[in-house]
């Protein structure tokens, strides 16, 4: 079993890659961004590509091949900034960069480039519009189907000469929309009675009937909203009272579909069980002047509702875009106990904060109100439907959670141009005229065909957003969550409720005793498939299979006892291996084995199916990327 492992291990690394977990110790926007508009940005960026060296994006830096991640005494810019040579150095004329700028400049490119996700150079012409548009929608025609985004996307396709990808099996859409929308693998009898189902409409169907799971629904999702309001059950400040849980307010509000606008207004101007969020973390200790409580407010509520980037500008007039310093303190006046003095790069400036909104077109804040009613008017103004930031952002981010890419790309970099701005468009107006029902968008987008078609390959993410062109979903890894519950479905090795482990409390965390991976409290398997720890918002996790989580998949503690156990119990049952084949395949992978795996699992299994041989067979099965998948 030990070759065999090492064997997968390989093949792992060879078809998801490697992706390095250094954090990188120089910072792109503060310390490397002055120095490349200083001394690299005149020649190199916004069409001026002297050498066809482009600055543009990093993604274009990195096609010149003018630098080799975490090899700066290799790469050309480096060895070019260091030269005497005058017809190779750079800059080829004028004074040369300082010493601690070429040592800063090594460190980056050691760190693996580090870059501001959507930071360009180039000067768009592009202006993402703040209030919501309706589109007119293509009429209905044998090719381009009823749903009015199969309609649009027709178009699309033949506006970019491009065809879109053909419907999925029955099978596959029934195992990829119950992961996307509760969480969970369907069981053996939801596939039989589903692909046995003759009726036209059974698709639809099936979406309405998982979205009235109610619990199972909120056990998925819980994942991807405790991931953005950054809620956790342990960790940094639930021990000494700087932070307060909203596990309880978040369940009963996914349970109950409280409308988008209704939630975000119950996060800015909460309750006391939905504080938790707006008051952030009170760090031990002294902070740099950005990291105040306040000013977390200022920089979570601009990234997770509206989709700007704050974080700089918390610090001193952004780098990277046109928010100023007072933009993210207006905004972390608002919640504000006392007048709050501006830092420009942790420094006083003698200057008081004022409270207001970062559009104030939409309306203005009184920053003579008491707290309560400055976060009140601040809810108003966010949720306003006039405001189109807003409900574009969820979009983009319910869009990516089930088609594997936004329409904007990346998700927190609103600004920028979507590769169909008719969709989101379309999507956004469908959200607020629906009263901003999330499950309502979930399941007017799972019922396209756009949805509902095979995925698709993408080599590699486009340099700009115009280079990107849609032509399917594309396949995502499992989280962490839903890889777990998958296995412990397919060993019944699940924790029951009551759990030591348990962060959720019991009476929301478990059905019929089985407790769910999203309820219970990180662990080393989890962590390292992906689990953030909540300390910051996180809106994306990675996609890449890193070498921490190949070797823990392949040799880890935690899985091998989980898969013994589950042997254990399967070996009791005692099936014949053929039966034992088709059962765990189909549990799996939503699908009987092929001719060749068959043949595969029998061999490993053996003709009497022994508990190391089950436990190897599922261990060969949970490798697949195929189970590691959503496709």
């Amino acid at each position: 079993m030990r070759l065999l492992k090492l064997l997968t291990l390989l093949v792992a690394c060879l078809i998801f890659g490697t992706q390095s977990t250094a954090f990188a110790e120089v910072d792109f926007a503060h310390d490397v961004l002055p120095i490349l508009k200083a001394h690299c940005a005149k020649c190199h960026t916004n069409g001026t590509y002297k050498g066809s060296f482009s600055l543009d994006t990093k993604t274009s830096l990195l096609e010149s091949k003018a630098v080799e991640p975490g090899k700066p005494d290799d790469s050309d810019l480096i060895q070019r900034l260091t030269s005497d040579d005058p017809d190779y150095r750079m800059p080829p004329e004028g004074d040369r960069l300082k010493k601690d700028d070429v040592e800063t400049l090594k460190k980056w490119v050691a760190d693996g480039v580090p870059w501001t996700d959507g930071f360009t150079f180039r000067k768009e012409a592009y202006k993402a519009p703040l209030k919501l548009k309706r589109i007119r929608i293509p009429r209905a025609t044998a090719a381009t189907g009823p749903h009015p985004i199969d309609r649009i996307l027709y178009w699309y396709g033949e506006f970019n000469d491009v065809t879109l990808s053909p419907a999925a099996d029955d099978a596959t859409f029934l195992r990829r929309v119950s992961l996307d929308l509760i969480g969970l693998t369907p069981t053996d009898e939801e596939l039989e009675v589903f692909l046995f189902d003759q009726r036209p409409d059974k698709r639809e169907t099936l979406v309405s009937s998982l979205l009235e799971r109610d619990r199972d629904y909120a056990a998925h999702w819980i994942t991807f909203w405790n991931d953005l309001l950054r809620n956790d059950y342990v960790g940094t400040g639930y021990i000494d009272g700087g932070r307060r849980q909203i596990t309880k307010w978040l369940i009963s509000s996914l349970r109950g579909n409280k409308p988008y606008d209704a939630f975000v207004r119950e996060l800015i101007a909460p309750s006391l069980e939905s504080e938790g969020f707006a008051n952030g973390i009170t760090w031990r200790g002294r902070v740099n002047a950005s990291q105040i409580r306040e000013l977390q407010f200022s920089q979570n509520v601009g990234q997770v509702f509206l989709g700007i980037n704050l974080k700089c500008a918390s610090c001193h007039d952004s780098f990277i875009d046109d928010w100023k310093l007072d933009d993210a303190y207006g905004l972390a006046a608002v919640v504000a106990d006392e007048p709050l003095e501006i830092h420009r790069c942790d420094m006083p400036t003698g200057r008081k904060a004022a409270a207001k909104f970062v559009f104030p077109e939409l309306g203005t804040i009184d920053p003579a109100l008491p707290r309560a009613k400055r976060q009140a008017r601040l809810a108003e103004l966010l949720t306003d439907p006039r405001n189109g930031r807003f409900s574009r952002t969820i979009v983009n981010r319910l869009w990516r959670q089930l088609m594997g890419r936004g329409l904007v790309e990346p998700v927190d970099s609103m600004a920028s141009e979507p590769w169909s701005e008719r969709v989101l468009d379309h999507l956004a107006d469908h959200f607020v005229t629906s009263g901003y029902d999330i499950k309502e968008l979930l399941r007017y987008i799972s019922t396209s065909r756009a949805y509902q078609s095979k995925t698709v390959t993408v080599e590699k993410e486009p340099a700009t957003a115009e280079g990107f062109v849609y032509t399917g979903p594309i396949a995502r890894r499992l989280t962490a969550e839903q890889f777990m519950d998958a296995v412990w479905s397919l060993t019944a090795t699940g924790p029951r409720a009551p759990h030591p482990s348990l962060g959720a409390r019991t009476e929301f965390s478990a059905v019929d005793g089985k407790v769910r991976a999203a309820y219970v409290i990180s662990d080393p398997l989890m962590r390292s498939l992906g689990r953030p720890n909540r300390e910051q918002v996180v809106t994306t996790r990675p996609e890449l299979l890193t070498t921490l989580q190949a070797l823990d998949l392949s040799n880890g503690p935690d899985l091998a006892e989980m898969l013994a156990l589950g042997a254990k119990a399967i070996s009791e049952e005692k099936l014949d291996r053929d039966t034992l084949v088709q059962r765990l395949f189909r549990r799996a992978l939503s699908r009987p084995p092929s001719d060749e795996e068959r043949q595969l699992a029998r061999d490993l299994v053996g003709e009497s199916p022994d508990e190391a041989g089950i436990a190897d067979l599922i261990w060969m099965i949970i490798m697949l990327p195929e189970f590691q998948h959503v496709q």
